[in-house]
């Protein structure tokens, strides 16, 4: 192990002064494959990761039933009304889920 280290040392610090002793040209030269890399990352594990992504969300998604309605003191606490609306909903207020201070909206 302690032999790999040394020779994995040894063959980084060689390569450091070869491209610094070389110049620009050697620079240009040791980035020239960056560009097909990143392709071939984005084609190969960029796009598939975000076709499962997509599959995950349209598909794959279970429709849970809506949580019973308690009327806990601590939660839906409206001190001042919001400035949209009727002044009780929430900007992104969705009727099935989320419950005003007295209830969902379709049990009244």
């Amino acid at each position: 192990m302690a032999a790999s280290l040394a020779s994995l040392a040894r063959r980084t610090i060689t390569t450091t002064v070869r491209n610094a002793a070389s110049g620009g040209g050697a620079e240009a030269h040791a980035h020239a494959g960056g560009s097909r890399q990143w392709k071939l990352v984005s084609i190969l594990v960029a796009f598939p990761a975000i076709g499962l992504g997509m599959f995950n969300a349209f598909a794959g998604g279970a429709h849970h039933e809506r949580p019973d309605f308690v009327p806990y003191e601590h939660l839906r606490i409206r001190t001042k009304r919001f400035p949209w609306g009727d002044g009780q909903k929430t900007l992104f207020h969705n009727p099935h889920l989320n419950a005003l201070p007295d209830g969902y909206e379709d049990e009244h």
